[in-house]
């Protein structure tokens, strides 16, 4: 079978297209999986271009999604044909996180071999239902992205209707929390260095935009457009280079759901200002399994498909990271095969 792994010293210039053995049956509580479709993000970036060491000849990716091809006894959460997508994390089922956790060692495409193949035998566990009535390049793009926006604003947030969202950005978990947080009723605030990205945002919804390249101390234009009182939640994907704009725009008692870091992973924090304004900052990655079935749950009911700016093949993965790295999509970047 096919599968994208990354020779040592990783980057993109080492992804290479192998032939693997194929995994074979499932054993007692495994299915198998021929996977369709993976998509891109931040971490599978790190992981492919060495800034993630992993082992020499890790399959890549951390999102999956197929069809499942057999059943291990004991398994009683899937049936044969039924269409499925991976876990970020397959250890943490539900509750709070555990301690396995704190770590990648157990994430696919990066502590274990990934989903850039075309089929895999897991633990049941590893999967959840996709959504009904999508393609497999929809559903991939729900393990990682998908599911850390639902938890920054429907889990760890608690959205309600009326509440306003300040969304940094546009790439898959910042259009995946515009769609979210339009469907709960919210009022939906987008930046971006790109007019044309901007106008894109509108066309999904979005109530007000800024371009934070025309505006680099972008929180008091936040702060006009909420007539000084500030946003209810904040989807904070930048980090350092961000985050003081963040706490200078958030409301008295506001939540910063701090998610990304692309601007860095040490910087300075206005720590009197968030203390006074008694900031809620939670960081975090992505969810537990029984978070993605509820977040399945409500793409069916709320009818939300994904943003996906561009289609490769499994063959031209590199070729998919490189504009990722670029920074040009707006959404989610897909390999189908």
């Amino acid at each position: 079978m096919k599968a994208i792994v990354v020779r040592s010293p990783a980057g993109l210039e080492h992804l290479e297209l192998r032939d693997l053995p194929d995994p074979g049956h499932p054993g007692p509580g495994q299915i198998r999986v021929a996977l369709h479709a993976t998509s891109l993000n931040y971490h599978d970036l790190q992981v492919a271009d060495g800034r993630f060491p992993t082992d020499d000849g890790r399959v890549l990716m951390s999102d999956g999604a197929g069809v499942v091809e057999a059943v291990g006894e004991g398994v009683t959460d899937f049936n044969l044909g039924d269409h499925v997508v991976s876990v970020f994390f397959p250890q943490w089922l539900d509750g709070s996180p555990c301690d396995a956790v704190g770590n990648f060692r157990g994430t696919p495409g990066d502590g274990i071999d990934g989903y850039a193949t075309e089929y895999t035998v897991r633990p049941a566990t590893s999967f959840t239902r996709a959504p009904r009535g999508w393609e497999h390049a929809e559903a991939a793009t729900i393990t990682t992205a998908g599911l850390t926006a639902w938890r920054a604003l429907a889990v760890n947030g608690a959205l309600k209707a009326g509440d306003t969202v300040l969304v940094l950005g546009t790439g898959g978990v910042s259009i995946a929390a515009l769609q979210i947080a339009k469907s709960m009723g919210a009022r939906v605030i987008v930046t971006s260095s790109s007019d044309e990205k901007l106008s894109r945002a509108r066309a999904l919804g979005a109530d007000e935009v800024v371009n934070y390249q025309r505006s680099p101390d972008w929180s008091h234009t936040v702060l006009s457009l909420t007539s000084g009182h500030g946003v209810d939640h904040i989807v904070e994907v930048g980090g350092p280079g961000t985050l003081a704009n963040s706490i200078r725009a958030i409301r008295v008692g506001g939540h910063i759901s701090l998610i990304g870091v692309l601007t860095g992973r040490e910087g300075a924090i206005p720590t009197g200002l968030m203390l006074g304004k008694q900031v809620r900052l939670h960081g975090f990655i992505v969810g537990s399994r029984r978070q993605q079935q509820e977040y399945v749950a409500a793409l069916e009911q709320t009818g939300i498909r994904p943003v996906i700016d561009r289609r490769f093949t499994l063959e031209n993965l590199g070729d998919a990271f490189r504009l990722q790295a670029k920074g040009g999509h707006f959404g989610k970047i897909v390999a189908q095969w």
